[in-house]
């Protein structure tokens, strides 16, 4: 039997060997008492990479995302992201679960927003009618908008409006490496603008599993509480911390070889007459609909049955992630596959 080839996440990598080999030497200590030297690296790491002045290992980005939440605001308080934002849509209810928060929609162009949007969308707080607004979350690349990626400036505009009426501003970097691979924006100009950043390692990256909440000292050290009264606090985690920290160091160029063999893909797509629409490809991230004669539990049948998964993602929509362990001879399987379709 064939590999399965498995285009539904770009979470399903498996370590490599010498990702394994490099986790295996790790110096560890217990992270709770904050004595795990690997943990340490690598939220330092991280921290100095973006410019920022501390980090926080967390088991995953819904984890790192919750907890930013919750730093920045209290019960009763609203926040505002796109409709489609992650933090909203897939992470289980968490803004209302975790911090008793209301959430504000706006309705962005494939996940990314304006700053005028954010001004119509700002509560009077001196109208005791309306929840406190306190946090705007943003999230590049927009994994709903098809891996979309944000214009630098626009988050600079709303960067420079959040923080003249006192609310927070947070970006969901679950992709953000991608995000750079596509525009050659660098790390450090996030930093400059984001009160806090969730950057997760298990995806593009190709680690097994984490994330790092980034921020000031006084917010991580905030944060470090808030993990632990979520659950969070975790011991000898420097074995997972060197999985990162390799990614970091190794992996983040092979990215533009994701972005490549999604437009690849596209472009096959694209010529098919079962297809109604494709999102335009910025990343590792292809969305695309099936014209309305074609039901899409079909098309994923008659992918599976050729040892191709992937995942629907809305009425008629299916998306494909291309991600490390996904080849160039993959590629042409999926290709040829399609063709007979």
């Amino acid at each position: 039997m064939n590999k399965m080839i498995d285009l539904r996440s770009d979470t399903v990598t498996r370590p490599s060997q010498e990702m394994l080999a490099f986790m295996m030497k790790a110096e560890v200590g217990d992270d709770v008492f904050g004595e795990d030297p690997t943990v340490k690296a690598l939220e330092e790491y991280l921290a100095n990479m973006f410019g920022m002045e501390a980090g926080m290992f967390t088991p995953s980005g819904t984890a790192a995302n919750q907890i930013a939440i919750k730093l920045h605001t209290q019960p009763g308080d609203e926040v505002i992201c796109d409709q489609t934002a992650h933090v909203y849509l897939f992470e289980a209810g968490g803004i209302a679960f975790n911090s008793g928060c209301s959430v504000r929609l706006l309705n962005g162009d494939r996940g990314r927003f304006t700053v005028k949007q954010v001004e119509a969308a700002l509560n009077d707080a001196d109208d005791i009618h309306e929840p406190l607004s306190r946090l705007v979350v943003a999230e590049n690349t927009s994994n709903k908008g098809g891996g979309s990626v944000w214009n630098y400036n626009d988050l600079k505009e709303i960067s420079r409006f959040t923080h003249q009426h006192m609310l927070a501003f947070h970006l969901d970097g679950a992709r953000i490496f991608n995000a750079m691979t596509w525009d050659g924006t660098h790390a450090k100009d996030y930093g400059k603008i984001f009160d806090t950043i969730s950057i997760c390692l298990s995806k593009g990256l190709g680690a097994p599993v984490g994330s790092v909440l980034l921020g000031s000292h006084e917010k991580i050290k905030k944060a470090r509480r808030i993990r632990k009264l979520f659950g969070g606090g975790m011991r000898q985690a420097g074995y997972l911390a060197a999985a990162g920290l390799f990614a970091l160091q190794h992996n983040i160029p092979l990215l533009k070889e994701d972005l490549r063999r999604a437009q690849t893909l596209a472009k096959s797509l694209a010529q098919k007459p079962f297809i109604n629409s494709i999102l335009p490809v910025e990343s590792n991230i292809l969305i695309f609909t099936l014209n309305k004669d074609f039901p899409s539990d079909t098309f994923l049948s008659i992918l599976q049955q050729n040892n191709i998964l992937a995942l629907p993602f809305g009425l008629q929509t299916i998306r494909f992630v291309t991600h490390l362990d996904f080849n160039d001879e993959m590629l042409e399987t999926v290709i040829k596959v399609l063709n007979t379709i």
